[in-house]
C-alpha cells in the first residue's frame, strides 16, 4: 500500500469503495440552470420581457428544449462526479463538476448525524443525511440516499465515532432507544393558541387595518395591509405546528433522539456532553397548565429545541437525561430592592441560583426564562457596570459558554456580583476536572 493511502486513513490490505448518491439526486440538482435564468430575469425584468417578446413560438420551444437538456445534463453530471467513502479514520465526500471539492470529516469529530426526509423525498423513498462536526458551523450533507442506506450509514458513522473497529462498525446497527416523551397534537395546538406571539400577530392584524381605515378610508389600503398581516400570523403558527408535530424524544446510547414533523420528517440527535445551556421557557398563558418549553445551546450544532411543550415534571425528567445529576432550582434570589431604579417593574423577573452542578439565571416577567449552565461548560466570566448601575452599587455578571452564547445575571449587588464571579471561576475549573469525557455510547 502506498504512503498516500496510509495518510488518507486506509489501512494496508483494506479496500475502500467509493459510493454514489441515490439515482433520484439529479432531479434535485437539475434546477441550478433554471435558477440562474430566473435570477437573471428577476435582476433585469425589463430586458427579460423585451427578449421574450422578440422570440417566436419556434424559438421559445427550442430554447425550452435546450434549457431542459442543460438542466438534465447538469443534474446528471453533478451526481456522477459526487462520491463518498468511509475510511478507517474519516468520511470523505468528493463533489464538484468544474471545481472539485473534497471534504475530509474525521470520524472522532462527528457529534451528530441527522436524517431528514422532506415531503417529496418521502414520496420517492429517499432521505438526506446531515452531519454535525465539532468546530464547524456548517453541516456537510449527503442528499439523497435511500432511507435504508441513510439509516445504515448513520448507524455505521455513530459506531465508528464511538470507537468501534471498522470491521465491526457496519454490523453494530442502530443503537436501541427508549421513548421518554411524546407531545400530543392537541397540546401542541393549545400551546400555539396560548402563545403570546400568536395573539400579538392577530392583534396587529386587527388593529393596523382598523387604524388605516379610520385615517384613509381606502379599502385597498386596508386589504393590502391586513391580508399580509393575517397571513403572517397564520403562517407562523402553522409553520410551528407542521415542524413540531408528533415531537418524540427518546434516549439511546448515542444521545437523545428527536423525531418530528408532519410533512417533512426529521430525525435529530442531541449529542452527549455537548449541551452548553438549557433554557426552560414559561409563557404567561401556559402557567395555569404548568407547561414549559425547553431550548438548548449545543456547541457546533443548530439543534436548539428539546421539548416544544410539556408539563414541567415531564420536561424536567428529560432535562435530567441531558444534564445528569442536575436538579432544576425551585426558587431564585431576586436582585436587591433598589434595582427598580435601573429597571422599573421588570426587575422582579430577574434572579439567580447556584447549585453544585449548574448556575441558574432567570429573566422575564410575562414570559419567564430560566437558563441552566453546567459549571464545566463555562468558558469565561465577566462583570459589567453602567454609570447608572454604579450609582446604585449594582452590576451584571456574564457567563460565556462553549456555544458562543452568554448567560447574564442582571442587577446584582456589586459586591455580590464580584464574589459570584470569583466563585464561578473556581467552580468552572473544578467542574471541568470532574466532568466525564464527551464520548459516544459511553
Amino acid at each position: 500500500m502506498s504512503a498516500p493511502d496510509v495518510e488518507d486513513g486506509i489501512r494496508p490490505g483494506r479496500t475502500v469503495t467509493e459510493r454514489r448518491l441515490h439515482p433520484v439526486t439529479p432531479l434535485r440538482r437539475a434546477w441550478a440552470p433554471v435558477a440562474v435564468l430566473a435570477g437573471w430575469a428577476v435582476h433585469d425584468p425589463n430586458q427579460a420581457q423585451e427578449q421574450l417578446t422578440r422570440l417566436t413560438t419556434a424559438w421559445l420551444l427550442a430554447g425550452l428544449a435546450v434549457l431542459v437538456t442543460a438542466a438534465a445534463l447538469y443534474g446528471f453530471l453533478s451526481w456522477w462526479f459526487t462520491h463518498f467513502a468511509v475510511t478507517d479514520s474519516e468520511l470523505r465526500i468528493r463533489t464538484g463538476l468544474l471545481f472539485r471539492r473534497t471534504a475530509h470529516i474525521r470520524l472522532e469529530r462527528i457529534q451528530a448525524v441527522d436524517v431528514t426526509r422532506p415531503l417529496l423525498a418521502r414520496v420517492a423513498g429517499v432521505a438526506k443525511l446531515r452531519i454535525d462536526v465539532i468546530g464547524t458551523d456548517k453541516k456537510d450533507e449527503l442528499a439523497f440516499l435511500s432511507e435504508r442506506d441513510a439509516r445504515a450509514l448513520r448507524a455505521e458513522l455513530l459506531a465508528r465515532a464511538a470507537g468501534f473497529a471498522p470491521e465491526t462498525a457496519h454490523e453494530v446497527g442502530e443503537a436501541p432507544q427508549r421513548q421518554l416523551m411524546q407531545v400530543p397534537a392537541r397540546d401542541l395546538v393549545v400551546s400555539l393558541l396560548l402563545s403570546g406571539a400568536t395573539w400579538g400577530s392577530l392583534v396587529a392584524a386587527l388593529v393596523v387595518p382598523t387604524v388605516l381605515w379610520l385615517t384613509t378610508h381606502s379599502a385597498w389600503t386596508v386589504l393590502a395591509t391586513g391580508l399580509p398581516l393575517i397571513g403572517a400570523a397564520g403562517a407562523r403558527s402553522t409553520g410551528r405546528f407542521l415542524a413540531e408535530y408528533d415531537w418524540t424524544v427518546a434516549e439511546s446510547p448515542d444521545g437523545l433522539r428527536i423525531d418530528h414533523g408532519l410533512l417533512d420528517r426529521a430525525h435529530e440527535t442531541v449529542p452527549p456532553g455537548r449541551v452548553q445551556t438549557v433554557r426552560i421557557v414559561e409563557p404567561l398563558l401556559w402557567r395555569r397548565r404548568n407547561w414549559v418549553r425547553v431550548e438548548l445551546d449545543v456547541a457546533g450544532s443548530s439543534n436548539t429545541l428539546l421539548v416544544p411543550v410539556a408539563p414541567r415534571a415531564v420536561a424536567e425528567s428529560v432535562i435530567a437525561r441531558v444534564l445528569p445529576g442536575v436538579d432544576v432550582p425551585r426558587s431564585v434570589h431576586r436582585p436587591p430592592r433598589r434595582a427598580w431604579r435601573c429597571l422599573p417593574l421588570w426587575w422582579r423577573g430577574h434572579g439567580v441560583a447556584v447549585s453544585g452542578a449548574v448556575l441558574a439565571s432567570r429573566h422575564g416577567l410575562l414570559c419567564r426564562s430560566l437558563s441552566l449552565v453546567p459549571h464545566a461548560k463555562v468558558q469565561s466570566v465577566r462583570l459589567t457596570q453602567g454609570p447608572w448601575e454604579r450609582l446604585w452599587r449594582l452590576a451584571d455578571a456574564h457567563v460565556d459558554t462553549g456555544a458562543s452564547k452568554t448567560v447574564t445575571v442582571r442587577l446584582r449587588d456589586a459586591q455580590e456580583a464580584a464574589e459570584l464571579l470569583r466563585a464561578q471561576a473556581e467552580r468552572s475549573r473544578t467542574g471541568r476536572k470532574d466532568a466525564p469525557p464527551d464520548r459516544w455510547m459511553a
